[in-house]
């Protein structure tokens, strides 16, 4: 046997290749990616610009389209503040009605005993109240009621709506009615009744 010198060149590479073939004119890449254009011009829509979640591929702008959700206005609540003027010290009446204006879902604003008309005025003008309730048991209505109307109208809140709870008899009823007290509740009177009429009275 002969032996004869195999140089590199002339060894045989067993392994197995891969055949690699050059892309023709005609072939398309697996995914094929569109250029991003701007979307269709809405009037009266701002651009929105890259939006959240996404990133830009390029540096052509993104247009999104805005939807409007209508939602209905949430009614206000009635603001009643619930005053106890001059020297009456009985106030279980004004309270059991602060509570159900309360529970009737309105804000109500309890000013405490002793009250001076200007104190109360100052009270409903300061806290934007709708309404001015009054309760008096101690028969100086036809003194005090009255400085509270003339205290609301030199501000210029005669809008503020003014009722008045307590003993006060028929014919002083309606004598406060003509100087401007929407209404005059007497004991007794249901306190659902009150609350209707407010929520009648004042404007929505």
């Amino acid at each position: 046997m002969v032996e004869v010198p195999v140089r590199d060149r002339d060894r045989i590479d067993l392994r197995p290749r891969l055949a690699l073939t050059q892309p023709s004119e005609n072939s398309r890449p697996a995914v094929e990616q569109k250029p991003s254009g701007p979307l269709e011009e809405v009037p009266g829509l701002r651009p929105a610009g890259v939006r959240p979640g996404g990133r830009a591929t390029d540096d052509r702008e993104f247009h999104a389209s805005v939807t409007f959700i209508y939602l209905p206005p949430v009614a206000r609540k009635i603001r009643v503040v619930i005053a106890k003027p001059g020297l009456d010290g009985h106030d279980r009446g004004a309270k059991i009605i602060a509570r159900a204006l309360r529970d009737a879902g309105m804000e109500v604003i309890y000013t405490g005993l002793h009250q001076t008309p200007e104190q109360i005025v100052e009270t409903a003008i300061q806290e934007d109240a709708d309404a001015v309730g009054i309760s008096i048991l101690s028969g100086a209505h036809m003194t005090l009621v009255p400085r509270i109307l003339d205290g609301l109208k030199e501000n210029s809140a005669e809008d503020v709506l003014v009722v008045v709870g307590g003993t006060i008899p028929s014919e002083d009823a309606d004598e406060l009615k003509q100087q401007g007290v929407a209404e005059v509740f007497t004991p007794g009177a249901p306190t659902s009744e009150i609350v209707e009429f407010l929520k009648d009275k004042v404007p929505a």
